[in-house]
């Protein structure tokens, strides 16, 4: 994992000095990160639950499903993505629309 941190620390500086490639850190890095390490969280908790009560490849998939609900969740919470990224998803009108009925966006 370190090795990766280090290669990515080095794209994007080249990046960013030789294409004067502007990129906010907080949305393409830290905000991800963030979802990241709650969907982590939260799917080690559902895991360690349900693992006690039924077979242990079931648990792994329900842990897994709820992981990417969590994800998806964070994501929007922590508004990652833009207006237009929403829209240019395939029902980003529908996605939007519901975001914006939750009062998320």
């Amino acid at each position: 994992m370190a090795c990766h941190a280090v290669a990515f620390t080095i794209a994007i500086t080249s990046l960013i000095r030789n294409i004067k490639l502007d990129l906010k850190i907080s949305k393409y890095v830290i905000k991800p990160a963030i979802a990241t390490f709650i969907m982590g969280i939260c799917s080690y908790y559902i895991y360690s639950l349900l693992s006690g009560i039924i077979v242990g490849r079931l648990a792994t998939i329900i842990a897994i499903a709820i992981a990417v609900i969590i994800y998806l969740i964070a994501i929007a919470v922590l508004k990652i993505f833009s207006k237009e990224e929403i829209l240019s998803l395939p029902m980003g009108n529908k996605i939007y629309q519901i975001l914006e009925k939750s009062k998320i966006y």
